[in-house]
């Protein structure tokens, strides 16, 4: 269970960093979100889990996509 809560905190930070990327566009918080579900699952893919996994990581990331700028992760 630890191994996957530091795994989710690095994939989260990496949602984070990648959602700020589009910044130049003034993205708003669904497209941060897709941004972030995108990566999630790709994450997921690389580290090749299965169809859960890969929604669960979708679901994290495009949390944290959208939620970044609130915390001022990403501004």
């Amino acid at each position: 269970m630890r191994k996957f809560g530091i795994i989710a905190a690095v994939a989260a930070f990496s949602v984070v960093g990648v959602a700020g990327c589009t910044q130049n566009i003034n993205p708003t918080d669904a497209d941060r979100a897709i941004v972030g579900a995108a990566t999630g699952y790709t994450i997921q893919t690389v580290r090749g889990k299965g169809g859960g996994d890969r929604l669960r990581g979708a679901a994290i990331g495009g949390a944290a996509g959208a939620l970044c700028d609130d915390f001022g992760l990403c501004q």
